[in-house]
């Protein structure tokens, strides 16, 4: 395990001692959720948009402490690459922007239907460049490189993302790797994204990484060349491809693709008023329903 690695599990006991101390009681839960967007488990809103695009999906207005829109919030769902909010989350947490990872074999070695950012065996990289891979182009290379940097393999991250996702109040998740591969295993719920989201955003090199439409990185390879690489972001309202709707300011996000989950993007904006709003679209069919799904629940609910 690399030195920020155990450093953060310190940390993490500091940072949500509320929650650890719940498990004993309930009074404490009560003071847990008293920032937090609550609601049963009923649907609403979903008569006013065309809610068959999605199987899943909710807003939340995180000023407000409300959920805009509710559609299956807490049915068992695959997260995709949504899944590198939980990665990058923990290692922003964790690890020094600056220090240096060393990129494994089993890291670079993904199957060629795999996203990656082109990574090599061998290539040395910072910490931030690998944010850049993981959260722009949604590398799985970057993301199993960053596991191993902090854990030491990505099985061990995996539990530190469980235990890190429970803190969050994620009770309904359970994530087997880093980067979101399918796996029977390695499920969430609209809910509980948003729960993982909104401590995600509160760390400011976060909202600068996804608000990134493109980034350059040099680093050096195994021979100590310098390479050089453009990384684009994948999120159509970042890249200019899709316009947010009236009134909406998108921040950033991340997106997800798998046969397993459909299309899926996590998105984070501040509506006509300046209030944040985290809204979620899980498993659309394609990418027209999935941008149109949330553009209906932006402009409908966000507003």
């Amino acid at each position: 395990m690399s030195s920020c690695g155990s450093a953060g599990a310190q940390k993490l006991e500091a940072a949500y001692p509320l929650y650890s101390e719940n498990r004993a009681g309930s009074a404490t839960g009560s003071l847990f959720a008293k920032n937090l967007c609550v609601t049963e488990n009923f649907n609403y809103g979903t008569d006013q948009v065309n809610a068959r695009l999605a199987e899943a999906a909710g807003a939340f207005n995180l000023d407000r402490r409300e959920v805009l829109y509710s559609q299956n919030l807490f049915r068992k769902m695959y997260p995709a690459s949504m899944t590198k909010i939980l990665t990058a989350y923990i290692i922003i947490r964790d690890c020094g922007m600056d220090e240096r990872v060393t990129v494994s074999a089993s890291a670079a070695n993904q199957a060629s239907d795999s996203s990656t950012c082109g990574i090599s065996e061998g290539d040395v990289m910072t910490v931030s460049d690998l944010l850049y891979g993981l959260m722009l182009v949604s590398g799985n290379d970057a993301a199993d490189a960053l596991a191993e940097y902090h854990s030491g393999s990505v099985e061990a991250f995996a539990d530190v993302m469980n235990e890190t996702a429970l803190r969050c109040g994620a009770t309904g998740s359970h994530f087997t790797n880093a980067n979101g591969l399918p796996d029977e295993n390695h499920y969430t719920t609209v809910y509980d994204l948003y729960l993982i989201f909104q401590e995600a955003v509160k760390q400011q090199t976060f909202v600068d990484l996804i608000q990134t439409p493109s980034v350059e990185v040099s680093y050096t390879n195994r021979s100590g060349r310098a390479v050089t690489k453009t990384w684009n972001n994948t999120n159509r309202y970042i890249s200019g491809a899709n316009p947010a709707p009236d009134g909406i300011t998108v921040v950033g996000g991340k997106t997800g693709t798998t046969n397993a989950a459909g299309y899926c993007l996590a998105l984070y904006s501040t509506n006509a008023k300046g209030e944040k709003i985290i809204s979620i679209v899980c498993k659309a069919g394609g990418r027209v329903d999935l941008y149109g799904m949330m553009d209906q629940i932006l402009f409908k609910f966000a507003n």
